[in-house]
Protein backbone atom coordinates (compact mmCIF):
# COMPACT_ATOMS: atom_id res chain seq x y z
CA UNK A 1 0.00 0.00 0.00
CA UNK A 2 1.41 3.51 -0.79
CA UNK A 3 1.83 5.45 2.26
CA UNK A 4 3.82 8.82 3.50
CA UNK A 5 7.15 6.68 4.56
CA UNK A 6 6.87 4.60 1.48
CA UNK A 7 5.07 1.59 0.00
CA UNK A 8 4.17 -0.56 2.40
CA UNK A 9 4.09 -4.36 2.25
CA UNK A 10 1.20 -6.29 4.05
CA UNK A 11 1.01 -10.23 4.38
CA UNK A 12 -1.05 -12.44 6.67
CA UNK A 13 -2.78 -15.49 6.06
CA UNK A 14 -6.23 -13.80 5.31
CA UNK A 15 -7.48 -14.02 9.06
CA UNK A 16 -4.50 -12.20 10.44
CA UNK A 17 -1.65 -9.33 9.71
CA UNK A 18 1.35 -11.07 9.75
CA UNK A 19 3.52 -8.77 8.06
CA UNK A 20 3.89 -5.25 7.57
CA UNK A 21 7.86 -3.94 5.75
CA UNK A 22 8.64 -0.74 4.65
CA UNK A 23 10.34 -0.60 1.19
CA UNK A 24 13.49 0.18 2.18
CA UNK A 25 15.98 0.65 5.59
CA UNK A 26 17.05 -2.53 7.09
CA UNK A 27 13.67 -4.20 7.96
CA UNK A 28 12.90 -3.88 4.46
CA UNK A 29 11.19 -7.33 2.86
CA UNK A 30 10.08 -8.62 -0.30
CA UNK A 31 7.26 -10.86 -1.26
CA UNK A 32 7.86 -14.30 -0.63
CA UNK A 33 7.21 -15.72 -4.52
CA UNK A 34 4.59 -18.53 -2.84
CA UNK A 35 2.62 -15.39 -1.58
CA UNK A 36 -1.02 -14.87 -3.61
CA UNK A 37 -1.30 -10.96 -4.29
CA UNK A 38 -4.99 -10.25 -2.83
CA UNK A 39 -5.56 -6.51 -1.79
CA UNK A 40 -9.12 -7.05 -0.82
CA UNK A 41 -8.34 -8.95 2.29
CA UNK A 42 -6.28 -6.08 3.30
CA UNK A 43 -8.61 -3.67 2.90
CA UNK A 44 -9.15 -3.52 6.91
CA UNK A 45 -5.82 -2.69 7.48
CA UNK A 46 -4.98 -0.58 4.62
CA UNK A 47 -8.12 1.91 5.78
CA UNK A 48 -6.49 1.72 9.26
CA UNK A 49 -3.41 2.62 8.03
CA UNK A 50 -4.79 5.00 5.84
CA UNK A 51 -6.69 6.51 8.77
CA UNK A 52 -3.64 6.52 11.13
CA UNK A 53 -1.33 8.41 8.10
CA UNK A 54 -3.94 11.08 8.13
CA UNK A 55 -3.80 11.39 12.19
CA UNK A 56 -8.10 9.90 12.59
CA UNK A 57 -6.53 7.39 14.08
CA UNK A 58 -4.55 6.27 17.74
CA UNK A 59 -4.76 2.42 17.98
CA UNK A 60 -5.47 -0.16 15.92
CA UNK A 61 -8.29 -3.32 15.56
CA UNK A 62 -6.86 -5.53 13.70
CA UNK A 63 -6.78 -9.10 14.34
CA UNK A 64 -2.59 -9.69 14.34
CA UNK A 65 -0.59 -12.94 14.33
CA UNK A 66 2.78 -11.45 14.89
CA UNK A 67 5.95 -14.36 14.59
CA UNK A 68 8.73 -15.10 17.39
CA UNK A 69 10.27 -16.19 20.19
CA UNK A 70 8.16 -16.17 23.59
CA UNK A 71 10.73 -13.43 24.58
CA UNK A 72 9.88 -11.26 21.38
CA UNK A 73 6.07 -11.80 22.00
CA UNK A 74 6.76 -10.84 25.05
CA UNK A 75 8.38 -7.47 24.32
CA UNK A 76 6.18 -6.73 21.74
CA UNK A 77 3.13 -6.80 24.77
CA UNK A 78 5.34 -4.62 26.21
CA UNK A 79 5.28 -1.93 22.60
CA UNK A 80 1.49 -2.35 22.28
CA UNK A 81 0.77 -0.76 25.98
CA UNK A 82 3.11 2.70 24.99
CA UNK A 83 0.51 5.26 24.02
CA UNK A 84 -0.29 7.04 21.13
CA UNK A 85 2.18 10.25 21.02
CA UNK A 86 4.03 8.95 23.83
CA UNK A 87 7.79 7.13 24.08
CA UNK A 88 9.59 4.88 26.43
CA UNK A 89 13.28 3.95 26.14
CA UNK A 90 14.65 0.63 25.62
CA UNK A 91 15.57 0.22 29.54
CA UNK A 92 11.72 0.82 30.61
CA UNK A 93 10.85 -1.54 27.85
CA UNK A 94 13.22 -3.90 29.80
CA UNK A 95 11.96 -3.07 33.00
CA UNK A 96 8.34 -3.81 31.98
CA UNK A 97 8.95 -7.37 30.58
CA UNK A 98 10.72 -8.07 33.63
CA UNK A 99 13.95 -7.87 32.36
CA UNK A 100 15.87 -4.59 33.67
CA UNK A 101 19.46 -5.94 32.38
CA UNK A 102 17.81 -6.98 28.47
CA UNK A 103 17.98 -3.73 27.15
CA UNK A 104 19.90 -5.09 24.17
CA UNK A 105 17.64 -8.09 23.94
CA UNK A 106 14.99 -5.67 24.19
CA UNK A 107 16.02 -3.68 21.10
CA UNK A 108 16.63 -7.08 18.86
CA UNK A 109 13.52 -8.34 19.77
CA UNK A 110 11.82 -4.16 18.84
CA UNK A 111 14.11 -4.18 15.80
CA UNK A 112 12.34 -7.79 14.78
CA UNK A 113 8.82 -6.34 14.91
CA UNK A 114 7.24 -7.87 11.77
CA UNK A 115 3.98 -5.73 12.42
CA UNK A 116 5.70 -1.87 12.54
CA UNK A 117 2.85 1.08 12.90
CA UNK A 118 0.56 -0.85 14.50
CA UNK A 119 2.85 -2.86 17.20
CA UNK A 120 4.38 0.68 17.81
CA UNK A 121 8.17 -0.23 17.84
CA UNK A 122 8.95 3.74 16.87
CA UNK A 123 7.93 4.59 20.49
CA UNK A 124 10.98 3.06 21.61
CA UNK A 125 14.00 5.54 21.72
CA UNK A 126 17.40 6.07 23.36
CA UNK A 127 17.57 6.55 26.93
CA UNK A 128 18.88 10.25 26.40
CA UNK A 129 15.94 10.77 23.34
CA UNK A 130 17.79 10.19 20.78
CA UNK A 131 15.99 8.46 17.85
CA UNK A 132 17.92 5.05 17.65
CA UNK A 133 17.27 1.83 14.65
CA UNK A 134 14.52 1.69 13.01
CA UNK A 135 13.49 -1.04 10.49
CA UNK A 136 12.24 1.61 8.29
CA UNK A 137 14.97 4.16 8.83
CA UNK A 138 15.01 6.97 11.42
CA UNK A 139 13.59 9.54 8.36
CA UNK A 140 10.41 7.15 8.91
CA UNK A 141 10.95 7.05 12.52
CA UNK A 142 11.25 10.57 12.78
CA UNK A 143 7.58 10.92 10.60
CA UNK A 144 5.85 8.87 12.84
CA UNK A 145 6.64 10.55 15.97
CA UNK A 146 6.21 13.65 14.46
CA UNK A 147 2.93 12.49 12.94
CA UNK A 148 1.46 11.75 16.61
CA UNK A 149 3.03 14.80 18.33
CA UNK A 150 1.58 16.89 15.63
CA UNK A 151 -1.97 14.96 16.64
CA UNK A 152 -1.86 14.59 20.03
CA UNK A 153 -1.19 18.68 20.24
CA UNK A 154 -3.94 19.29 17.88
CA UNK A 155 -1.44 20.62 15.14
Amino acid sequence: MPSPVGPLLLAGDGDALSVISFSSGKGARCADPSWKRDDAAFAGPIRQLGEYFDGARRTFDLDLAPSGTAFQRQVLDALLTIPYGETRSYADVARQVGRPAAVRAVGAANGRNPLPIVIPCHRVIGRDGSLTGFGGGLDAKRFLLELEARTVNGA
